[in-house]
């Protein structure tokens, strides 16, 4: 059976060479915690980039951000075949990602949020929302109608923009998110 880097590298292998260009570009440029830099990932064969996914995400999360990074730059069907062979294989770690907290609970979260503002400028500070949207969304009457906004303005950009969203979440609406982490 292939191991989980494998399934990597035979995809990474695939890709034609603008589209592993492209992917290299699309890890420099991922946010989150861990980064990787330029010299990791310049003239680098897929091997190379495969250990690089491994050692930076752990052999168990690299498949899930590989999936990512190549929905990111739109080979979705070589993310498809990932995702597929990692359900597959591997079904009790798919890629198949758990529902994100802020995806779980929009309902809740549009009825509930109260410090609105507060949460637009957190946004605005951590780049999740240029100033253009922030005005869109400030002009916007009642706090539903702002987080409506957040979600079908901000959000849509991806796992990084959610993160800082529930970070947001969590200093100016601690209670709400603890009522609904109870909650499941």
């Amino acid at each position: 059976m292939p191991s989980k880097k494998m399934l990597i590298a035979d995809v990474l292998e695939n890709l034609s060479k603008k589209n592993f260009e492209k992917f290299g570009m699309a890890l420099m440029a991922r946010g989150g915690d861990r980064k990787v830099a330029f010299s990791k990932v310049e003239d680098k064969n897929f091997m190379e980039v495969t250990n690089v996914l491994v050692s930076t995400f752990t052999e168990d999360d690299a498949p899930a951000v590989t999936s990512e990074l190549l929905k990111s730059i739109k080979c979705f069907n070589e993310a498809k075949e990932l995702d597929e062979q990692m359900a597959e294989l591997f079904p009790k770690s798919s890629t198949r990602k758990k529902v994100h907290f802020v995806d779980k609970h929009q309902l809740e979260l549009t009825e509930r949020v109260c410090n609105i503002d507060s949460i637009l400028d957190f946004l605005l500070k951590e780049n999740v929302i240029q100033d253009a949207i922030y005005e869109k969304i400030s002009c916007t009457p009642g706090n539903q109608g702002k987080t409506r906004n957040i979600y079908k303005l901000a959000l849509k950009s991806g796992i990084d923009a959610k993160n800082i969203f529930l970070e947001s979440l969590k200093k100016y609406e601690p209670f709400l998110v603890a009522d609904l982490e109870r909650k499941g």
